[in-house]
């Protein structure tokens, strides 16, 4: 969780790499999911879906509520018309699913690993048929893809990255995988590290010329996140306590990649800072919140 942390400060001190890794995007986002699901350990999934309705009532929060109160709210406020790419920033940041290292903090934080590993997995395959309608219904002329190919290029990156875990696994086979978890984790920070060099494009020359905007957009980044995990926890917390805070991480971290993969690379300026600042409260909020995290899990146990 350190190294990941400070993969998300590092990318903001190496700027003449950023636009040389830009393009590379999407290939980044690719091969972090393949990665993810090769680590994806069935026995977990299938012991939690034992309780289907705690997993499709904690996917359908993520992925549908949480994206349309958000639209609903701005658009409450006109937001569309004062600043589409603001509207764009705030649909890639409630319409996406948890990050894929979402399971990994939670168990680092003491929590289920399993369940938050299961949630995961629901709201990526559903991602493709929620995130479109959302954008569809929501973000109007905020979004220059159609939502027809935005559900195709979600669906083909989530198909083709599961296609390539599934045959690694089935040629190395799962002990050999096994024991390479540690390698693999290495080549995941790497590829991280690589995916935030290129998300900061532009931020470290933006701070020169404006520094308090950025300050401005990273304090909006951590708010966002810190709103969503908590509304996430105060909606679900009947659920047991432990359980509501492990579901209220996956939904304050959200993988942004993933729709911006999905849309090309191509966003608007202000989205794309957004999206690249997005990356700190991703990795430094779970570290921040794992006191918090230690008592929900006393609590439920005691």
């Amino acid at each position: 969780m350190c190294a990941v942390a400070a993969n998300a400060a590092s990318g903001l001190m190496l700027p003449a790499f950023s636009a040389v890794l830009r393009p590379w995007i999407p290939h980044a986002i690719f091969a972090l999911l393949v990665l993810a699901f090769l680590r994806v350990e069935p026995a977990g999934v299938a012991r939690r879906l034992t309780r289907p309705g705690l997993i499709v009532l904690a996917a359908g929060w993520i992925v549908a509520a949480v994206p349309f109160a958000a639209g609903l709210i701005a658009h409450a406020f006109h937001l569309e018309t004062i600043s589409p790419a603001m509207m764009l920033a705030l649909f890639i940041v409630t319409a996406a699913p948890p990050v894929m290292s979402a399971p990994a903090f939670a168990f680092l934080m003491g929590l289920d690993g399993a369940l938050s590993l299961t949630v995961m997995v629901a709201c990526v395959l559903a991602t493709p048929l929620t995130a479109p309608l959302v954008a569809g219904l929501l973000l109007e002329t905020a979004l220059r893809l159609e939502p027809f190919r935005l559900a195709a290029n979600l669906a083909g990156l989530l198909a083709g990255s599961i296609a390539i875990a599934w045959l690694i696994h089935h040629i190395a086979g799962a002990a050999r995988i096994e024991a390479a978890k540690t390698e693999i984790d290495g080549l995941n920070v790497l590829l991280l590290f690589a995916f935030i060099i290129a998300a900061m494009d532009g931020v470290a020359a933006r701070f020169l010329s404006d520094p308090f905007f950025i300050l401005a957009v990273t304090a909006l980044t951590f708010a966002v996140s810190f709103t969503q995990t908590a509304i996430t926890y105060l909606g679900l917390r009947r659920i047991g306590r432990a359980d509501a805070f492990t579901v209220a991480l996956a939904a304050g971290n959200r993988n942004m990649g993933l729709m911006v993969a999905a849309m090309g690379g191509v966003v608007p300026d202000f989205t794309w800072l957004y999206f690249a600042l997005g990356q700190l409260p991703t990795y430094t909020l779970p570290m921040i919140l794992k006191p918090l995290a230690g008592r929900m899990a006393t609590v439920d146990n005691g």
